[in-house]
């Protein structure tokens, strides 16, 4: 329990410290925002701070923090330790380059910063996957709420039933203005969501569970190792290319650059809290990494979170943690598929103000989505944790080379070249081990993921040294 209470101090000392390092390197200034410049009544609008805050971290906080938390924990309770400093040195500080380097150019997508600061090989690259990336995540968030949801429904309601519901649900997020749905429902999920997350530490605390003290050492069941495992399975609870394609839209809304930190950064290190939590939970219910591993194989990750809500907090209790859990994957799948929206009116030059734009970009992207959901779950999450990370991966290099363009102290720009480096390493070695990938022994993919990061970080010192020489 003691490195469980010191994890929350970590993230809290991380806002507050780190978090301003970050804020200085970004140099936020008194400018007019997109939401004042560019206010269209759609998809630019001033909102308030509290209430952008809430929209960020609904954004965001889809199952990723719970079910990547549960799934990460089987690796034992050093995930705490990625999930503490991952966020506070790399999830934050992408999170919010993201958000603010969007905010200084309109509102613009990562596909369309990619373009800026990296070319426009980039930028068509970045345009694919980043739609290949929301859609995957809109799917994956249809699936998972639906499943929860038929649970605590008759029989007759069953998942399919759910699924036709919020598909429609995603339409109306997708085509209305940000104020008529996501800006009067996300403060009502959000508050859902932090009692949820409470109760949950509440179970924890009052029906006298052991939460383990960090180890060193491998737990998983199953032998998967740790690296690079462990860093791809745990996704939005550390650091998310999700969060890339998320944040712009919001900087499309905030109404003063110098609110950024508390906006973007704040909202990943709350998502945190919420993965450390669930984290905690899992190992803590189950007694052991074998014990929730079972559960996760046997009941899925719907059901083990359902158990463990209702075992936890009883049925009444449970009911309200489930709900919480049901409204985050609906508030990130809704706005994954606003994203891609929003990138195909990049793309296509479809002015977004009229609704029949509108439509002819939201009705295909949710049709891909409905035919998704035919797919099994676990095949999604696989491949929607990887592209997450690599995407992630990309946008810290993005940041890298603006910083390098913009900043004065061109060594501050190693703020995000070096989490960008560990990712880079990260990303690659996974996709040559994993089972979705190329199923190449460690020792081969290894040396080739450590030879492929060092090789990006020498192409970022040869910038720095050519930069510094003009």
């Amino acid at each position: 329990m003691i490195s469980l209470i010191l994890s929350f101090v970590v993230l809290i000392v991380g806002y507050l410290v780190y978090g301003r390092i970050v804020e200085h390197v970004f140099m936020p200034d008194d400018r007019k925002t997109p939401a004042y410049t560019k206010q269209d009544g759609v998809d630019f609008m001033p909102m308030p701070t509290w209430k952008a805050f809430l929209v960020q971290l609904l954004n965001i906080a889809g199952t990723g923090p719970i079910f990547g938390a549960l799934m990460g924990a089987c690796f034992g309770p050093v995930v705490f330790l990625w999930i503490i400093f991952g966020s506070v040195l790399a999830g934050g500080v992408h999170d919010y380059m993201s958000g603010m380097i969007s905010e200084r150019h309109d509102g613009a997508s990562i596909a369309e910063l990619s373009g800026i600061y990296l070319g426009p090989v980039a930028k068509w690259g970045m345009r694919i996957f980043s739609i290949i990336l929301l859609v995957l995540t809109g799917t994956v968030f249809v699936n998972s709420p639906a499943a929860l949801l038929a649970r605590l429904t008759p029989n007759t309601l069953n998942a399919t039933f759910w699924i036709v519901v919020i598909l429609i649900y995603y339409v109306l997020a997708t085509l209305l203005p940000i104020d008529k749905i996501i800006g009067k429902l996300y403060p009502v999920f959000g508050a859902v969501l932090i009692i949820m997350a409470v109760g949950i530490l509440y179970g924890i605390i009052s029906g006298g569970y052991n939460v383990p003290e960090i180890r060193f050492e491998d737990l998983h069941p199953k032998g998967l190792p740790i690296w690079p495992f462990m860093f791809i399975t745990v996704a939005c609870g550390a650091i998310s290319g999700f969060h890339a394609t998320q944040s712009p839209m919001v900087a499309k809304c905030i109404t003063s650059e110098k609110v950024g930190r508390r906006i973007f950064y704040g909202a990943m290190l709350s998502e945190s809290v919420i993965a450390l939590v669930w984290a905690a939970a899992g190992v803590a219910f189950y007694g052991a990494t074998g014990g929730l591993n079972n559960a996760l194989s046997e009941l899925g990750q719907s059901g083990t979170v359902y158990d463990i809500s209702t075992g936890m907090l009883g049925p009444v209790g449970g009911v309200l943690a489930i709900v919480g859990v049901i409204a985050c994957p609906i508030t990130s799948g809704d706005t994954a598929f606003r994203s891609a929206r929003l990138i195909l009116s990049e793309i296509t030059g479809l002015e977004q103000k009229k609704i029949k734009n509108r439509l002819i970009i939201t009705l295909p992207l949710l049709g891909v989505g409905a035919l998704l959901t035919q797919l099994d779950f676990n095949v999604l999450w696989r491949y929607f944790s990887w592209s997450n990370q690599t995407l992630a991966m990309i946008s810290l290099w993005v940041a890298t080379a603006y910083l390098l363009k913009t900043g004065k102290n061109r060594t501050a720009s190693l703020l995000t070249a070096l989490p960008a480096t560990f990712m880079s390493a990260v990303s690659m070695t996974y996709i040559l081990m994993a089972d979705e990938g190329f199923r190449l022994a460690k020792t081969v993919a290894y040396p080739i993921g450590i030879v492929f990061a060092a090789s990006l970080f020498a192409l970022y010192i040869f910038r720095c040294v050519r930069a510094k020489s003009n």
